[in-house]
């Protein structure tokens, strides 16, 4: 039976694209690339910075560096703002808290900008554990983050689901052996939460609800 869930952040809990992308238009154009669109750079919703402008833009570790330190230029003062939660994810957390679910965050983001956002929205109550990674580039990828927050939690994985948008919540499941459930109202697709391993794809904040009360036994129906 489900005690414990790990959320990601971006994208599952909250819509943070508009900030996310607009910061990463604002550090590309330091770069000399300019992308007036930035609903064509979603991508950066989600996976590690540094991993997305060295394999998308194939910049070397002093140029990833610099774009990164532009992008929090943009974001920590304004993006982080340009956010938030999905309909119903107040109303959500609540009824798993209240169910007797021990939640927790596990996101790629920096820890501290997790703590900004969760705060910003009344949000950070509810996480008995959050975990991001560190400003200095430790602890960014996906694996690491689940397993610190497992770790904290001191969670068994066979009564832990981790629920996230994007492939890299599903394998950070799925190398861990827990529950992946995918959420298709975020910035990943349904084949490629699959795709990665999910055990259970919802398309809604209710259906994630519904979903999580029901595998602690809190509703007889299932997602």
């Amino acid at each position: 039976m489900l005690k414990y869930v790990l959320f990601d952040l971006d994208g599952t809990l909250t819509d943070s694209g508009l900030g996310i992308t607009k910061a990463a238009q604002y550090a590309l154009k330091d770069q000399g690339i300019d992308e007036p669109d930035i609903s064509k750079l979603g991508f950066f919703v989600g996976p590690p910075l540094n991993k997305t402008f060295m394999e998308h833009y194939g910049m070397d570790e002093k140029h990833m560096l610099r774009a990164v330190d532009k992008f929090r230029e943009y974001y920590n003062p304004i993006g982080v703002y340009e956010n938030k939660p999905y309909e119903g994810v107040e109303d959500m957390l609540k009824a798993c808290h209240n169910a007797g679910l021990k939640l927790a965050i596990a996101s790629s983001k920096p820890q501290v900008m997790v703590y900004k956002v969760l705060n910003h929205f009344g949000l950070t109550s509810y996480f008995d554990v959050i975990i991001g990674s560190e400003l200095d580039g430790r602890r960014t990828d996906k694996n690491e983050v689940v397993e610190e927050a497992l770790r904290r939690l001191m969670a068994n994985a066979d009564e832990t689901a981790m629920v996230g948008d994007r492939c890299y919540d599903m394998v950070g499941a799925c190398n861990h052996d827990l529950m992946a459930i995918g959420v298709t109202y975020g910035y990943g697709t349904y084949l490629e939460l699959k795709n990665a391993g999910a055990e259970k794809i919802v398309d809604t904040v209710q259906d994630l609800k519904n979903c999580l009360l029901a595998s602690c036994g809190a509703l007889q129906k299932c997602c």
